[in-house]
């Protein structure tokens, strides 16, 4: 292993030894070695299977065989999870075929930062995460299952999920991807015709024409943003089948890969023999594991409080010294769209997973003693799957990139650290995204602009004040303030600011997304200004310094003024009211800061 890798591995291991032993008690208790529902009266017996075949009655009334949940994000609104319209049918006789039944626990609600980008519903983005584990906790409270299957891609949902089934940790579980659409327009000419709309150069008619074939069809976008960096994240942790993550969703290809994990996941059941909940299989070497696959590849920032979240329902402590550290020792080995100009089908025709996870294990940059969804041991996931014959099977991927401006070994790496910075300084402590950053913008110490509203830096830029070097700061934007909402529509400004020669940055407590760009961005900035941080004293013309090469954030004001400065009022009445935000109150006041996940803190923490 690689000497830093071990040594953040073995500090998480520390960290974490009392809370992942009370963890894993928590498992141990809750086995029944034998069927779950067992233990259900009649009475909730019969309720559990009233609706169900005579076939399947048959089956659960027995209680020799497995009954597996199926948790779904379905909609038919947004195309990364149409297409589980037709999985349960799928995922059910796929079951049947092994004996075992499959019934829908529940659902869980799956929104679109892309549909809600600078409208009010994004401010309920963050805080979905928490719903959506809730969710899938009430679906399997039944104790009707044995195992689940978990359908879901994007943003929160799979971070969700991922929470809510490690809460019945003690249960076999599979994650189900759905793949990304098929390629449209080049990500580059999207964004040029975003700038040019920014800049008044071409009207809506044109921009919506080119958003429309950009995402144009069912399935995941296609650039690197938080959705594919899930998928990814799942992958090398070994929470679903190897090369399963980028197969488009009309390949006949997908459908044998669902079916198989239908069957796996029954394989893997307290009878089976093959017992693997995922309560074990999320340890500590698999989230490290995750994490140095995203540094690899340059993922979204948002996983630095996913991972951290979910990692924290399984009893195991991370924080971003651990990414920080990381990252200065994984090199970057793709170039995907906001970190390129390739999308995610152009990464996985390269070699996709299979070639990314070969280098990197041989590199000793992964732990390759994991058990999986497939059994032990992760070089299983150098392979890729294949249909020949009709039959399902898995081959050697390549050892070799066949495309080395999209993807590249460990050897001729495209920079030789993940881009990933951890920033500190007297404005406390943030996350940067480098990797798509050039090295000439990577240092900005120029005037603050600040606003407490993205939607207000709109008309400054129509104005032309913002033709000038400056640092945008955009405060009140915490998880406690407004539920942490991506500011990813401020980035056509900022990017057309730097294209006109002028030095500048964004810092906020809220989050940039998945698409973090061109532009330095010191994003999850903590403590944010509703807990004092200093962000809330900045005024416009301070001088702030971002320097992502070493690692420093500071506002370059005299300490005795900024003593006496009161923090500037944010009135964040009008985004607590309306599109249902109202409704979430007690949540939002209750998520910790984002180095700690920005999660709901109560239960879990009183537990442990």
């Amino acid at each position: 292993m690689h000497s830093v890798v071990q040594a953040v591995t073995d500090r998480i291991i520390a960290r974490s030894k009392a809370s992942r032993e009370k963890y894993l008690a928590a498992l141990k208790q809750a086995q029944t070695h034998g069927v779950h529902r067992a233990s259900l009266s009649c009475g909730n017996l019969a309720h559990g299977y009233a609706a169900c075949n005579a076939t399947d009655k048959s089956v659960l009334r027995h209680l020799t065989k497995a009954n597996i949940g199926i948790v779904t994000a379905y909609n038919d609104m947004l195309s990364a999870h149409q297409p589980y319209g037709n999985y349960p049918a799928i995922l059910k006789a796929a079951c049947a075929e092994i004996g075992s039944v499959a019934q829908v626990a529940g659902g869980v609600p799956a929104m679109c930062d892309g549909v809600t980008q600078g409208q009010p519903g994004m401010e309920l983005s963050l805080l979905s995460r928490e719903v959506i584990a809730m969710a899938t906790a009430v679906g399997l409270s039944h104790n009707m299952f044995d195992g689940a299957l978990l359908l879901g891609v994007c943003d929160k949902i799979v971070p969700g999920l991922l929470i809510g089934a490690l809460s019945f940790g003690h249960l076999p579980m599979l994650f189900v991807p759905a793949g990304p659409m098929k390629s449209g327009i080049p990500n580059k000419e999207k964004a040029q015709i975003r700038q040019q709309f920014a800049q008044g150069k071409v009207g809506r008619e044109a921009l919506l024409e080119a958003e429309s074939k950009s995402y144009h069809s069912a399935g995941t976008c296609t650039f690197y943003g938080t959705a594919n960096s899930n998928q990814l994240m799942l992958e090398v942790m070994g929470l679903q089948l190897p090369g399963s993550s980028f197969i488009n969703p009309d390949e006949p290809l997908r459908e044998a890969l669902n079916k198989m994990a239908a069957k796996q996941v029954c394989r893997l059941t307290e009878t089976s023999g093959q017992y693997s909940p995922i309560g074990e299989l999320v340890n500590e070497k698999s989230v490290v594991n995750g994490i140095v696959a995203l540094l690899a590849t340059g993922g979204s920032t948002n996983l630095t409080m996913h991972i951290v979240a979910a990692a924290r329902a399984a009893g195991i402590i991370v924080n971003w010294d651990d990414f920080s550290e990381l990252s200065d020792a994984v090199p970057l080995l793709a170039r995907v769209y906001p970190n390129g100009h390739a999308d995610i089908n152009h990464f996985h025709s390269a070699g996709g997973m299979a070639f990314l996870i070969r280098e990197l294990l041989f590199a000793g940059l992964l732990h390759q003693d994991v058990n999986t969804v497939t059994g032990f041991g992760l070089e299983r996931y150098t392979q890729e799957p294949r249909l020949l014959d009709g039959e399902l099977v898995w081959v050697d991927g390549p050892t070799e990139s066949l495309d080395k401006e999209v993807l590249t070994s460990v050897d001729n790496a495209f920079q030789p650290n993940g881009g990933l910075r951890l920033l500190k300084g007297n404005l406390g402590r943030a996350v940067i995204k480098v990797s798509a950053v050039a090295p000439q913008h990577r240092v900005v110490e120029a005037p603050a602009v600040v606003i407490d509203d993205q939607n207000k830096l709109d008309a400054l830029f129509k104005a032309g004040e913002l033709n000038k070097d400056c640092v945008v700061v955009v405060k009140g934007q915490g998880p406690k303030a407004n539920g942490m909402p991506e500011l990813h529509k401020l980035t056509p400004m900022l990017g057309t600011l730097q294209d006109k020669g002028f030095k500048v940055a964004l810092l906020t407590d809220g989050r940039m997304s998945g698409a973090s760009g061109k532009v330095p961005a010191a994003i999850h900035l903590t403590p944010e200004a509703l807990e004092n941080g200093l962000i809330g004293k900045i005024q416009n013309g301070d001088l702030v310094r971002v320097d992502a090469n070493a690692g420093e954030i500071f506002l370059l004001v005299d300490e005795t003024e900024l003593l006496a400065r009161e923090a500037g009022v944010i009135d964040l009445r009008p985004q607590r009211y309306g599109m249902g935000r109202e409704l979430f109150g007690a949540l939002r006041a209750n998520l910790s800061s984002p180095e700690t996940g920005a999660r709901c803190t109560s239960a879990i923490d009183e537990y442990y």
